[in-house]
């Protein structure tokens, strides 16, 4: 459905945005003002067509999805909106005539960073499609004053700074003063029995008060908005005159400081007290005002909550919003005098939950002492929960403590969220099909013995539309002059571009438009950065966050080893090859950070050397993000998805680099799998050892020297290390990979090594074939249509939430 919109139109709403707010005419405007004005009109036709929305699916009683997330890596919003509203040319149109363009006002808009990396994205990608294809949806999340964080690379060292995105982003945001609740933290619970039964006074609690603020996300050519309600924490204390007048300024603020700092930043640190009680806060504080929140707009709708399930699918995506179960829990007995059972079956009937990692450093676990004090009726719900599980656990499984221990929401003075989210859900799925095996045979065996039904797959995907129609407007022109335009909604029209596979002027084509995104690219990165790039070079991309697991190292091993072979033979026939990463540590990560420092540090050791420098280039774009992503993605040739076998739920980024027809070098892992069914083994590069080879070695022990000593070049490598690059050594890498401890080389780069430069020797000779590499880049565009986000939230809305479209 288009929005009708003129040029008229648009010259009427953003003179008068700028008139009424800035007191100026276009002519007169800066950029900032004519950026926020253009916003404002955008902010103000999403609004009209969220009420209109709202009052269809209300007269309908459509049943709606509430998605909780800790974060949602949304980017910039105004070329996001303003092409699914299909309104950019009337828009662009207007602000020619006053020597400006919509282009120029993107670069106003700082990326709103509150995610961290694919978790995020995929719930941004999420809220698109649902509004696309028409589903009742809400995500809710926290208003973070500052973004994760800024990277600078200052001597190979990655340094944090503030990401403050509000200045350019609050315009985005319509506050929601109607829709203010109190969340209480600390103090403790007061029981006293009535004639009306149990009532639960919490005493000295601290209060804050929850206030949300909208942000409208559009999909393509549907009639729905989907809003994502941003929670900030203010004090619910009135201005204290009297302390102020006292002269003692810093204990009267100190409750809004306090209040401040909760929703300050995403994820702080949590490798002291204080960190982790902040994060738990945090937690806390988004679900509790989010179940308030639905609660309090079910019951002025419908009356009643008997009817939640069969309204509201409340969707836990990943652990950190798994403290909603024993608030919904709480809300329904406390507040709403409903009885345990009665209670439970509702929630359990609403809530379901998405598993995204095997990792057990990631499923999150929480000190049984600090629930207790920060949320103590909390805390008395989660051991209430647990006990009548264990009980019936017990008549299921007599005697068998071990696995009884195992699903138990508390052990060893631990709270255990996987295991919460679990019981308490009526869907759990994984987000590939290989994720979603590993945890029915692994993390969650004892619970899918119990219930095998309740567990499901939903392969993650993307939004196509931003990653393929916005990203790469010359490749779309090539497809819609080849199979029309069928695909900018239903993802899985592409398949039709399969039949050109053998037509020498489409594969001719391709490789143009790369060679014109990699241009781009290069140029971009000359301005953002002042780096140099050969866009006649390999663009070989790692982008993605920085964790051992994802082996960067591995990645950086293979350029040393390619390094190496140059130092001793500079005129070595090769092809020329830029290796791109973009990639943020945690604040708290050391190793994650020297490895960043193992790569700049070697770009900057390769820069020495301009004859091999030629043939040889690493890059660090410093500050990846979603707008770097999107001009990154296209100028991608060769797509390194080299994660561990058995380690990556899904991987969203693999799917993007598809669809813009990069190849992929990966291993049989995460979504890596289903790639490889949909495009075909002889359309990626495959290498390595497989999730089950990995568990096999582990079991008859995993020596990482045995590689070494097999394989020269690896010990050309290792000694390279202990050289090091650019005058600093990277000695405590390679014993990381030898000798480190309890394991050494955990993810296990020198077992695939071998495996892995092999596979790249075959990316060189195809390389090296220009017709073959566009053919095998045409059947990724072609087949990367199933891995679009409007199938998934398909999928979710079928077989998981009982959601119907609104048509």
């Amino acid at each position: 459905m288009e929005t009708k919109f003129t040029e008229k139109e648009a010259e009427s709403l953003i003179v008068g945005k700028l008139s009424r707010y800035y007191g100026v005419m276009p002519k007169e405007a800066t950029k900032e003002q004519l950026y926020k004005a253009v916003v404002m009109a955008v902010r103000d036709i999403l609004l009209e067509k969220r009420e209109k929305f709202y009052r269809e699916y209300r007269d309908k009683n459509g049943k709606r999805v509430y998605y909780l997330c800790m974060e949602f890596l949304l980017g910039q919003s105004l070329k996001n909106n303003t092409y699914n509203l299909n309104i950019q040319k009337q828009i662009d149109s207007f602000l020619k005539k006053q020597g400006s363009s919509l282009e120029e006002l993107y670069d106003c808009e700082p990326d709103a960073g509150l995610g961290n990396g694919g978790l995020g994205r995929l719930a941004a990608c999420f809220m698109d499609a649902l509004a696309a294809q028409n589903y009742p949806a809400m995500g809710f999340s926290l208003r973070y004053e500052y973004g994760l964080f800024k990277q600078k690379i200052v001597d190979g060292w990655q340094m944090e700074l503030p990401d403050d995105w509000l200045p350019g982003g609050e315009v985005w945001l319509s506050p929601r003063t109607d829709r203010i609740f109190k969340v209480k933290f600390d103090g403790y619970i007061k029981e006293n029995w009535t004639e009306n039964g149990l009532k639960v006074d919490h005493v000295d609690a601290t209060e804050l008060e929850a206030v949300p603020y909208d942000m409208m996300i559009s999909g393509a050519n549907g009639k729905a908005v989907s809003v994502l309600r941003l929670w900030k924490a203010q004090t619910s204390h009135s201005f204290d005159m009297h302390t102020f007048s006292q002269g003692e300024y810093m204990r009267c603020m100190q409750e809004d400081n306090e209040a401040d700092l909760l929703t300050k930043v995403l994820y702080p640190s949590d490798n002291h007290y204080e960190g982790k009680s902040l994060r738990l806060k945090q937690q806390y504080f988004l679900v509790s005002a989010s179940m308030q929140n639905i609660l309090t707009d079910h019951v002025r709708r419908f009356g009643s909550l008997d009817t939640l399930p069969d309204r509201a699918a409340i969707h836990i995506n990943d652990t950190h919003p798994a403290l909603l179960v024993p608030e919904l829990m709480r809300l329904l007995i406390d507040e709403y005098g409903y009885s345990w059972d009665k209670a439970w079956d509702i929630v359990t009937r609403t809530v379901a939950y998405t598993n995204h990692t095997v990792m057990s450093e990631a499923l999150e676990k929480w000190n049984e002492d600090l629930i207790q004090r920060r949320l103590p009726r909390i805390y008395m719900i989660l051991k209430e929960i647990n006990e009548r599980f264990c009980a019936d656990m017990w008549n299921m499984f007599p005697g068998d403590w071990n696995k009884i221990n195992r699903m138990s929401i508390f052990s060893h003075n631990q709270v255990k969220m996987a295991n919460l989210s679990v019981i308490a859900s009526h869907k759990v799925n994984g987000v590939s099909a290989l994720h979603s095996d590993i945890i029915k045979k692994s993390i969650f065996k004892d619970f899918a013995d119990v219930w095998p039904d309740k567990f499901t797959n939903v392969t993650n995907g993307i939004a196509h539309r931003r990653w393929l129609c916005q990203s790469n407007p010359e490749l779309c022109e090539l497809l819609s002059s080849c199979i029309g335009d069928g695909y900018k909604m239903h993802g899985e029209k592409l398949i039709g571009f399969k039949k050109f596979e053998n037509d020498k002027n489409v594969l001719k084509e391709l490789n143009k438009i790369k060679e014109l995104k990699k241009k781009q690219f290069a140029e971009y990165a000359k301005k953002k950065q002042g780096v140099i790039i050969d866009p006649e070079t390999m663009f070989d991309v790692q982008s993605k966050r920085m964790h051992e697991y994802k082996r960067q190292l591995m990645n950086a091993l293979y350029i040393i080893s390619l390094y190496n072979d140059l130092k001793e033979n500079p005129d070595m026939d090769m092809v020329p090859k830029t290796f791109i990463f973009g990639a943020k540590a945690a604040p708290g990560y050391y190793f994650a950070k020297q490895i960043i420092k193992l790569i700049c540090n070697l770009s900057a050791d390769i820069k020495k050397h301009p004859q091999i420098a030629k043939k040889l280039n690493v890059v660090y774009m410093e500050d990846y993000n979603v707008s770097m992503a999107e001009k990154l993605m296209p100028a991608t040739e060769l797509s390194e998805q080299i994660s561990q076998s058995g380690k990556e739920a899904s991987g969203t980024g693999n799917m993007k680099f598809m669809i813009n027809g990069a190849l992929t070098i990966g291993t049989l892992d995460g979504a890596n799998v289903e790639m490889q069914e949909a495009c075909g083994p002889d359309n990626i590069f495959i290498f390595g050892l497989t999730a089950s080879e990995v568990d096999d070695l582990w079991k008859h022990g995993y020596s990482s020297s045995s590689y070494y000593k097999d394989n020269s070049r690896l010990e050309k490598v290792i000694k390279a290390l202990n050289d090091g690059f650019n005058g600093v050594s990277f000695g405590d890498i390679a014993n990381y990979l030898l000798y480190g401890t309890p394991v050494a080389d955990p993810y296990m780069c020198m077992a695939d090594f071998g495996s892995y430069y092999a596979t790249h020797c075959k990316v060189d000779q195809t390389y090296l074939q220009p017709e073959k590499w566009a053919k095998m880049s045409l059947n990724n565009i072609a087949t990367a249509g199933v891995f679009a986000a409007d199938r998934s939230i398909k999928e979710y809305a079928d077989r998981i939430w009982g959601l119907k479209r609104i048509d």
